[in-house]
């Protein structure tokens, strides 16, 4: 696989996460800063490390299906593998300033 079909699939990745939400904040999960990896290997298999806002979120397994779901979809990904991780613990600081901007921390 081309270096350049690698980046293509990440990208679209990308954008199927910034079209994933957390159900109960009304910002997509990158820029919540959920995502902490996304790897793309010569197989098209794609695996992201992720995080939750708290490790005792309810909604936490919607989350993973969604996400997993999205990333399946894309054109070209064979199968999507979605790790959850605790370490390091999620905070406010891995927001973008977009998502600090829509709920009002900046």
């Amino acid at each position: 696989m081309s270096e350049n079909n690698l980046l293509q699939i990440e990208t679209e990745v990308v954008k199927a996460l910034k079209n994933t939400f957390d159900p109960e904040i009304p910002v997509n999960i990158y820029d919540l800063g959920l995502i902490y990896k996304i790897d793309v290997d010569d197989y098209n298999q794609v695996t992201i490390t992720m995080t939750l806002t708290a490790p005792n979120c309810p909604m936490a397994d919607e989350l993973l299906l969604d996400v997993k779901q999205n990333v399946e979809a894309i054109e070209g990904v064979k199968s999507a593998t979605i790790n959850l991780t605790f370490e390091p613990q999620w905070d406010k600081n891995m927001m973008s300033e977009e998502a600090l901007l829509e709920l009002g921390f900046m």
